[in-house]
């Protein structure tokens, strides 16, 4: 199983894997404000539902 498939947080290439778009769609959301990101230790993180919610993917 791929570690992506459970994550609850999620990297900018992860996330962008996971929704079928590339990286720099998903840095431009998160630079916009559209996609979320929480700070877990040093790395920004992008959370999954509301990832998936702002591609209009119901959870």
């Amino acid at each position: 199983m791929n570690k992506t498939d459970t994550s609850l947080a999620l990297t900018m290439k992860d996330a962008a894997k996971l929704v079928g778009v590339d990286y720099r769609t998903i840095k431009l959301g998160i630079e916009s404000g559209t996609i979320p990101t929480v700070q877990l230790g040093p790395r920004r993180m992008i959370p999954r539902v509301p990832l998936l919610r702002a591609f209009g993917i119901d959870v």
